[in-house]
Parts: structure tokens; C-alpha cells; sequence
């Protein structure tokens, strides 16, 4: 499931896109202007994010570039009305990676969003924070070259938590990542997290695998 964000103004147009995208078997959340944007953005890990160009508070170029500059590399797709030359070049400056015109065709949209998609998940081979690595091809966590006994749904959680890093990952959005459509037992991300910490507290890591209250879960170096 590609977990998206839609930062776009246009209420009845993102209504519209989320209802579909959902339908695509897609998780999408939307904020209505730039500032929302960027705020979750920071919080919460996404595969791709629509923005659109003009936008109140903080217009999507301007959000394009503050997510480059915090070293946010998720794929961008900017939405705008005007199919000009000099607004193309705007956009890819500012470290977009696709552009689409308004009106589209929702079945373009989903062809763009799955692209865009599959280039994040194909880069990316190895995650690290810190000492701890984790080999995405051989499905192996280790800290300091020490293989981490972790089963194959902690594994999965840990490369969620992984790939965002430093940012928090939402509760929900790790049971999307790891289960699905299927919910789990109620206490099986708590046990799964628990067990995740006490492999790394056991190396005496200088990881750590924070609860962000009300929110949900980060990992990252300690301060030093």
C-alpha cells in the first residue's frame, strides 16, 4: 500500500482525490495548505506527496524546497493550472520529481503516484541509523555487524520506523505498512515494539526507539 499525502486548497478537489486513491487501494492524507503540509510532513513518513503550486500560507514550491533543505528526499508530483514552460522549470528546481496539469484524469494521477512509488522503494537497498543497519535484500538488522533476532513482522515495523527516521510514525500508519487491511491484536504493535527496544537496549545501542505521545514512534541516533 503506497501511503500518500495531498497538500492541495481546493477542498472538493481533494475530496475527490482521496475518495479515488483510497479506492486504488492507497492511503492518503490531506492538508489544506502549505504550513499543514510541511507540519506533517515533518511528524509523518510518506512514499509519495502531491502539492500544489498555489497555495495560502506557503505555496508548493516554496514547500518543495523546505522539504530538500531538511534532507526529505520523498518523491514530489506538482499539481497546477497552468502548463507553462517557466512553471515546469519552478517546480524542478525546487527538487520535484513529476508534474501533472490540472484537469487530469484520475487514472493518470494513480499512474504517476505508482511510478513515483516504485522508484522510492527500488532505490533504496540498504537503511541505516547510526550503527544499525538494515539489508532490505537479505532482510537482515544488525547493530555493529551484531544480527538482531527480530521476527519477520518486527522486521517489517523496523524498516517503516526505518525509512522515516528521524521523523515519528504514526500508530496507524505503521499498521497499514506492516498489516494492511488486516487489524491486529490490539496489544501486538505495543508487544512488537517492546521487543524491538530490548534488542537494541542489549547492544547497548545508541539508538533510540522513542513513543511520541498521542502520536506514535521514532527512531534515531541519541543525542550526544
Amino acid at each position: 500500500m503506497i501511503n500518500v499525502l495531498l497538500v492541495e486548497d481546493d477542498i472538493d478537489l481533494a475530496s475527490t482525490v482521496v475518495d479515488y486513491l483510497e479506492l486504488e487501494s492507497m492511503q492518503c492524507d490531506h492538508a489544506s495548505n502549505g504550513l499543514m503540509g510541511l507540519h506533517l510532513i515533518e511528524r509523518q513518513s510518506y512514499q509519495v506527496i502531491i502539492l500544489d503550486i498555489n497555495m495560502p500560507k506557503m505555496d508548493g514550491i516554496t514547500l518543495c524546497k523546505s522539504m530538500r533543505e531538511l534532507g526529505i528526499d520523498t518523491p514530489v508530483l506538482m499539481l497546477t493550472a497552468r502548463d507553462t514552460l517557466d512553471n515546469k522549470l519552478q517546480g524542478f528546481q525546487a527538487g520535484s520529481d513529476d508534474y501533472l496539469v490540472k484537469p487530469f484524469a484520475m487514472q493518470e494521477l494513480v499512474a504517476r503516484i505508482q511510478v513515483l512509488g516504485r522508484r522510492r522503494s527500488g532505490e533504496v537497498k540498504r537503511l541505516s541509523v547510526g550503527d544499525l543497519n538494515f539489508d532490505l535484500t537479505q532482510r537482515i538488522a544488525s547493530f555493529k555487524h551484531h544480527p538482531l533476532k527480530l521476527s519477520p513482522t518486527a522486521l517489517k515495523i523496523l524498516e517503516v520506523l526505518m525509512r522515516a527516521s528521524p521523523q515519528t510514525v504514526t500508530r496507524q500508519h505503521i499498521i497499514q505498512g506492516v498489516w494492511g487491511d488486516d487489524q491486529p491484536d490490539s496489544n501486538s504493535l505495543k508487544v512488537h515494539i517492546f521487543h524491538l527496544r530490548k534488542q537494541l537496549d542489549a547492544y547497548d545501542a545508541s539508538i533510540t526507539l522513542d513513543t511520541v505521545a498521542s502520536l506514535g514512534f521514532a527512531i534515531k541516533e541519541k543525542a550526544k
